[in-house]
């Protein structure tokens, strides 16, 4: 087995680089993985590579297979897709998706790892992970047949969120940003699309997700009474202002917080986290998620990239990193 590997860290807040790392010997339970694809997640990781994890947050924003701590130096991703190298005789040779940053090979628990149906391509899986926070956010929300939706935020979770409300009978989707060019991402998901302030109200539902204290105002602005806002922005070391005056409390809004760190409690007695990834990545069998990947670059040039996704110099939902077969 080839046992060398290379890995993108976090050096310091604004630089990254790319290390050697030697693989332990996997253990009988234990699988190699040689990875095709990582994605990366650009809100959550430009928030990390710049250092705006609060220290409060630090243990509860660890990744699955992170190294290193917050600010840095530290190991951090989570969309990762790959091919078996070596494992139990039902796993070897297949695709599979994993929590894992950004790194060539790696060695971890046959349990840790999801087969990709063979009808999800490999390049499309890495959404896997986003695709499984809409899952659980909708299992929060519980959208109803003809409600009136609107996401606000298009970034990689408001659009994921949109594309699988898109599937729901009777309901109007419509996706809300700032920048224009979501439009067509809204067009190949099949959901309206509007600017914030031509965005239609009386919605009985608005996933928020633009992290953005503007965003989350004009999501309380769209709401009919008894509206609920869901909340999927995390804002990381920053505060937000919110208008709770007014009318807020006559017409009697709801802010509800959704976090794919659990289950959501709708389905917590019956779904465990296998579940849920399995159906996220079910659902990846539709291609008009392949509007979710806007970027591609190779694996040895993430230093120079995620600086560029973090300025918003390289914008992205989803920024694909392909690994090279010898990698």
């Amino acid at each position: 087995m080839n046992r060398s590997a290379r890995a993108f860290w976090l050096a310091s807040p604004g630089r990254g680089e790319i290390r050697d790392e030697r693989l332990p010997e996997p253990g009988a339970d234990e699988v190699v993985v040689r990875t095709l694809y990582s994605g990366v997640s650009r809100g959550t990781e430009t928030l990390v590579f710049r250092g705006g994890v609060p220290v409060s947050q630090h243990e509860a924003m660890r990744a699955p297979f992170q190294e290193g701590d917050f600010p840095g130096p530290v190991k951090y991703g989570y969309l990762n897709v790959g091919v078996v190298e070596q494992g139990p005789p039902e796993l070897a040779g297949r695709t599979v998706f994993c929590l894992y940053p950004h790194q060539s090979r790696y060695v971890v628990p046959a349990g840790a790892v999801a087969v990709v149906p063979e009808r999800v391509p490999a390049g499309r899986a890495v959404l896997a992970g986003t695709v499984e926070t809409a899952v659980n956010a909708l299992w929060d929300a519980a959208p109803l047949v003809g409600d009136r939706i609107a996401v606000v935020g298009g970034g990689m979770v408001g659009c994921s969120v949109a594309a699988l409300l898109a599937r729901f009978p009777g309901v109007r989707v419509q996706l809300v940003d700032t920048d224009p060019a979501r439009a067509a991402v809204a067009e190949a998901l099949g959901v309206g699309f509007a600017a914030p302030e031509d965005a239609l109200g009386g919605c009985d539902l608005v996933v928020h997700a633009s992290a953005t204290e503007q965003g989350l105002t004009r999501a309380l602005d769209l709401l009919t009474s008894e509206g609920t806002v869901l909340e999927l922005s995390w804002y990381g070391d920053r505060t937000v202002s919110l208008p709770l005056g007014e009318a807020f409390h006559s017409r009697r809004l709801v802010i509800r917080g959704s976090q794919v760190g659990a289950v959501s409690p709708a389905r917590r007695g019956d779904r465990t986290y296998a579940d849920r990834l399995a159906l996220a990545l079910d659902l990846l069998a539709d291609p008009a998620l392949d509007a979710l990947i806007t970027g591609e670059s190779a694996f040895e040039e993430l230093p120079d990239v995620l600086p560029e996704l973090a300025s918003g110099a390289l914008p992205a939902l989803c920024h694909r990193v392909r690994y090279g077969t010898g990698a």
